[in-house]
């Protein structure tokens, strides 16, 4: 009883640090993100904006409810979304990348680490490289939507502004109130951070005791038996709890001690991704043609990737192969990751939103 209790306190802090991380991040960086949505109907710009604002404010979550309520007012078209949904599944990412982080004083532990973290990158950027150019050539995914869509809810759009997304659990009073008290935007971002290391710590120690004790072979046989349990594994939990940030940040520490290899546990993570576009479903229960739309947009996205990767061990091999070489690379030159993140999740978007800003009309 003690460690469930400990369980439930850990989700409560991380789901907690994640919510205040994405409040800090909206009061840091406010008047940035509503300038540099104007600049979406560039598709470029528009995928670039998704990765950017899903890395500043840690939640696909909240990102896609802003593209939703951009689609709905009418300030970007349902084409001019689906590059910036793409952008937001390489943003959310960057959980998985920061929590390898934790282990940077252990050069091989840290190896491990970055290599579970960066696979989920990887992947997602493959994907994006397949998907987008088919997207900006025929609108693939958009059509895909709008005839789901419309099928589903029919033509005529609610205001998906006032739809609030489903949570589990919905911690904005509790930011709210701890914010009334602290009001210093980065003084809380540094806490969120450290609320965040330390669940993820707590919670990946207790679950592993739990499920496999002193020993690797109950995770074996129950999870990770081969690439079709792994993936269901990880479609499943994540769909319950509703955060690809927990179930794929939850792994990391079991690659991280070598007690599951990264070829065993990417399965896994590519099953959260499409764990997590659970709201798919939800969304339907709001009758927005909007909503749905974007949800089934994720929803696609995820599942032709898995479709692509997942049943061809060696088209499989290669994001695995791209996070080992990475990995190893900055464990002989730590600094390398911290590059890697600034750059891919927020110096190049930034740039290149900013210094193509006027050209929004192509």
């Amino acid at each position: 009883m003690i460690r469930i209790a400990i369980i439930i306190a850990s989700i409560f802090l991380f789901l907690f640090s994640i919510d205040l991380m994405s409040d800090s991040f909206r009061h840091l960086g406010k008047e940035a993100i509503e300038s540099i949505l104007k600049a979406a109907s560039n598709p470029f710009i528009g995928l670039f904006i998704g990765l950017l604002i899903t890395a500043l404010i840690q939640s696909s979550s909240t990102s896609t409810t802003l593209i939703v309520a951009a689609v709905a007012s009418g300030s970007i078209s349902l084409i001019d979304a689906v590059p910036m949904i793409m952008g937001a599944n390489i943003g959310t990412t960057i959980t998985s990348t920061i929590i390898s982080l934790s282990y940077i004083g252990n050069r091989e532990q840290f190896r491990r680490a970055l290599s579970a973290g960066v696979v989920h990158d990887f992947f997602n950027i493959l994907v994006v490289l397949i998907l987008f150019p088919l997207e900006l050539k025929y609108e693939f995914l958009s059509s895909i939507a709008d005839t789901i869509s419309s099928t589903l809810i029919g033509v005529d759009t609610t205001d998906a502004i006032n739809h609030t997304p489903f949570k589990l659990i919905d911690f904005s009073p509790i930011t709210r109130f701890y914010t009334s008290i602290i009001d210093i935007a980065l003084i809380n971002l540094i806490f969120s951070f450290i609320l965040l290391f330390a669940s993820i710590k707590i919670l990946s120690r207790i679950i592993s005791k739990l499920l496999i004790g002193e020993s690797e072979e109950k995770l074996q046989k129950y999870i990770f038996t081969n690439t079709g349990m792994s993936f269901l594994w990880g479609t499943f939990l994540t769909s319950i709890i509703q955060s690809s940030s927990i179930s794929t940040s939850l792994v990391i520490p079991f690659v991280a001690t070598d007690k599951i290899s990264l070829r065993k546990i990417t399965p896994f993570i590519i099953g959260a991704n499409v764990g997590t576009t659970i709201t798919a479903f939800i969304a339907v229960f709001f009758k927005s043609y909007e909503l749905v739309s974007i949800a089934i947009v994720h929803l696609t996205f995820n599942l032709i990737g898995v479709l692509i990767f997942l049943p061809f061990p060696w088209l499989r091999e290669i994001p695995i192969r791209m996070a080992e070489k990475f990995s190893e690379l900055a464990a002989n030159y730590r600094f390398t990751v911290i590059i890697y993140i600034l750059l891919i999740f927020f110096i190049i978007p930034f740039c290149l939103i900013y210094f193509t800003k006027g050209f929004e009309g192509l």
